[in-house]
């Protein structure tokens, strides 16, 4: 399989099922923002401590946001051609939930607004976060003309949470502190 097919040149793209759309669409832009997301959660996983969250953790999200993007590649009416294992994520939002409440515990309670920094691990889990809520406001924004499964923006919301907590527990697990903003 070549990696370059000359069918994009033009500015367009198929999505799953055939349907061919510009680059600049709506679908293109959530999707490609998972991809995104997706490759920053591989960079993150170079900094995470195991204690945080283990590779395999981060891999697993890795994987639902490929089942997420392969939601938002296939139009409505071409989602039959989707196989199961590509219609629904692993992590559900009830063990996203309890997970956070694990590493909010491990950070402890907040005392001011955190802004993006302190360890490697939690700059970069700051960055995914950040990418996640992008990847959130285009799904939602796509769901205002085209059909979405209400699950992936569920799922990208609380993605977010979960990318914040790692990146406060990350902290601790490194021995410094969440860097506070305080009005001036």
């Amino acid at each position: 399989m070549k990696i370059y097919t000359r069918q994009g040149d033009s500015g367009s793209t198929d999505l799953f099922g055939g349907v061919r759309v510009t680059k600049s669409h709506p679908r293109l832009m959530a999707y490609g923002t998972l991809d995104e997301l997706n490759s920053s959660l591989g960079v993150l996983r170079l900094y995470t401590h195991d204690p945080v969250v283990s590779a395999a953790c981060l891999q697993r999200v890795q994987d639902d946001l490929f089942v997420l993007g392969a939601l938002l590649a296939t139009p409505e009416e071409k989602k039959d051609l989707l196989e199961n294992k590509m219609k629904k994520t692993t992590w559900s939002i009830a063990d996203m939930e309890q997970d956070i409440d694990r590493l909010t515990t491990l950070a402890g309670p907040m005392t001011a607004f955190v802004l993006p920094g302190g360890s490697p691990g939690a700059a970069f889990a700051h960055v995914a976060r950040t990418v996640c809520r992008r990847a959130e406001r285009q799904v939602v924004l796509l769901s205002h003309g085209e059909i979405i499964d209400p699950h992936v923006v569920e799922y990208l919301n609380r993605l977010g949470d979960w990318l914040f907590a790692v990146a406060r527990a990350e902290n601790v697990a490194a021995g410094v502190s969440d860097v506070e903003w305080r009005p001036q």
